[in-house]
Order: structure tokens, then C-alpha cells, then sequence
């Protein structure tokens, strides 16, 4: 979607009397311990359900048994592990019997989904079945995944993707969070120089932070990450778990909602182990070019490579103020 410069940062202007303190937590953004999801009573006789383990940060998923009859508990593993931010994905198919079944395929293909939804955590699928491998490949969505025969390839070529830019934030449910939330976005942006994008970032974070707030009223965490021109806004709380397996979307309403679907190139919610959820946004954020004439002439040649990126950190000195929003 292309975002058109406009008055939009005028909707996200505050009284100016009516600034607050609040106290918030920035938090360095090492990568996620992933929580397993709860291993629960098998769905039928005799058949397990996946089960998730982690390995150097990286969400392995292993399923057993014929590829039907996991593969929707499969899909809802994968959004859990998602939910977790984890360095990527793998769904570990060496005990799956059955893995030709066209209809389990399909549903295996639209796993893609999540890749090209939520951009910089790849998914990956280990089967050594190479039909399996190539029908994916040839799927519209399947070719999003990385596709290898054994465990240990597709970890390694998970962890070889390149790592994203990320940064943190934790705050409580209070009518201040979502102007606390647009001011930890917009001093993040301009520090890994993506000013352009702030305008349209600020209003969509504030309306996931303050539909969490309202609808679930537990403390938020917040997460900004970018990787190859693609901006991602997450928002988890403690709240009702969704009780559908479905892929939803964030209880917006009226505004909220015509502001993030209009400023967002893909939004949704995912639920989290252990309850909870994670509502979410992408919005298109194009590699700033950064060229430096004196810098050239000075012998240091100028760079076309993205920012050099830090943590909310950073800018730990600044004052931080929110105000209601």
C-alpha cells in the first residue's frame, strides 16, 4: 500500500496541558525465551498433538502421525510459537505418515501465510519426503517457506536469514499508554533514521495499544521491529485467550479499525501459550538512502546499506513523558 504524506500526524496532536508522567520500562530486546505451548490431552485415541521445543532460539515443532489429522493443531502451533517472537520456525514432518494427502498439502501450503504476514521470522518445514517439498515450492504460499529435507538444515538455514531490528517496551494499562506507546515508536524510528514512516506508525500503535488496554486491562508489551522495509508493530496482553482457531483480527471498532486497515499493509491477531494475545500491524517502511558527499571526500566511502540500529537503550536520557490520548 502506498502511504501519501498528509494530515494525518495532525489526528495524533495531544493537548499540550494535559501531559502526564507515566512510568514505563524499556527493555533491551534480547531475543524472546520461547514459551512451549501446554501439551494437552491428545485430540483422538492414540494421537499426539505437536509439541514444541526450542533450539538456539529457533521454535521447533514436531508433529507425528498422519499429516490430516495434525495438520490444524500444526497451523495453531506455528501462530503460538509466532506469538513468542522467536528467531524462526521449524515444523519437524520425519514422523509424519501420510504426507501426500492433497487436501493436508493445501493446508500445509497456506502456512506461507505467516511469512509473508509477518515479515523477518521465517517459517521453515523438514520433510523427507521430496513430493511434499516440491508441491510446496510450487504453491503460492508454500513459497514462502524454507523447504528442507532434514531438521538440522532447515535450523541452519533458519539462522542464517539475517536478524531484525527490534526494540521493547512494557507498560501498564493506563489511559496514558497509547500516547506512552507513540512516543517509544516515534523515538525508536528516529533512531534507526525511518522519520518518514512516523506519521503513520504512531497513529496505528496507539490504536493496538489502546484497544489491549481497554479490552483487556492487563499490562502491555510492546514491540517495533524492521526488516527489509517492512515495519511490524506487536502487542501482547494477558487477556482472553481467542477461542477460535481462526485467523482473527484486533478488536478494533469505527476509528480504530478505518486507521489501521487504511495505514497498515496486514493486521491480525495471534494467540499466546499460556492465554493472552498478540495483535499486530505491518506497515511498508522502505530502506532510508543514506549518502554522504563529504564523507566520500574525506576517504570514508558512503554507504547504501540499512541503519545502523540500537535498542530503545539508546536514548535512555532523553525525558519521557505521556499524556492521555
Amino acid at each position: 500500500m502506498e502511504q501519501q504524506p498528509s494530515s494525518t500526524q495532525d489526528l495524533a496532536t495531544d493537548r499540550a496541558d494535559r501531559v502526564v508522567l507515566l512510568p514505563v520500562r524499556e527493555a533491551p530486546c534480547a531475543p524472546a525465551k520461547i514459551a512451549a505451548p501446554a501439551v494437552v490431552a491428545a485430540a483422538t485415541v492414540g494421537q499426539a498433538l505437536p509439541r514444541t521445543r526450542v533450539i538456539r532460539e529457533v521454535a521447533v515443532i514436531e508433529a507425528a502421525g498422519p499429516l490430516r489429522d495434525v495438520i490444524q493443531e500444526l497451523d495453531r502451533a506455528i501462530q503460538l510459537a509466532l506469538a513468542e517472537g522467536p528467531r524462526g520456525v521449524v515444523c519437524d514432518l520425519s514422523n509424519v505418515q501420510e504426507g501426500t494427502d492433497p487436501w493436508a498439502l493445501e493446508m500445509l501450503a497456506t502456512a506461507g501465510r505467516h511469512v509473508r504476514d509477518w515479515p523477518g521470522t521465517p517459517v521453515a518445514v523438514a520433510c523427507p519426503d521430496h513430493r511434499v517439498r516440491e508441491y510446496l515450492r510450487a504453491h503460492p504460499l508454500g513459497g514462502h517457506l524454507i523447504l528442507t529435507a532434514s531438521l538440522f538444515s532447515a535450523i541452519s538455514e533458519v539462522l542464517a536469514t539475517p536478524s531484525i531490528a527490534a526494540s521493547a517496551l512494557h507498560l501498564s494499562a493506563h489511559p496514558t499508554a497509547p500516547r506512552a506507546a507513540r512516543d517509544f515508536v516515534t523515538r525508536t524510528l528516529l533512531d534507526w533514521r525511518l522519520g518518514r514512516v512516523i506519521p503513520f506508525a504512531s497513529l496505528v500503535v496507539a490504536e493496538l495499544v489502546a484497544s489491549s488496554s481497554v479490552c483487556a486491562g492487563t499490562d502491555i508489551d510492546l514491540r517495533v521491529l524492521w526488516n527489509l522495509g517492512a515495519l511490524r508493530l506487536t502487542v501482547r496482553d494477558d487477556g482472553p485467550a481467542l477461542a477460535s482457531q481462526a485467523h482473527h483480527g484486533p478488536d478494533l471498532h469505527g476509528r480504530g479499525l478505518t486507521v489501521v486497515a487504511g495505514l497498515s499493509r496486514a493486521f491480525g491477531t495471534l494467540p499466546a501459550a499460556g492465554g493472552g494475545k498478540v495483535v499486530w500491524a505491518v506497515l511498508d517502511a522502505p530502506r532510508p538512502r543514506l549518502l554522504n558527499r563529504r564523507a566520500g571526500f574525506a576517504g570514508i566511502s558512503a554507504t547504501r546499506q540499512s541503519p545502523e540500529f540500537i535498542d530503545g537503550r539508546g536514548l535512555a536520557d532523553l525525558p519521557f513523558c505521556a499524556g492521555s490520548s
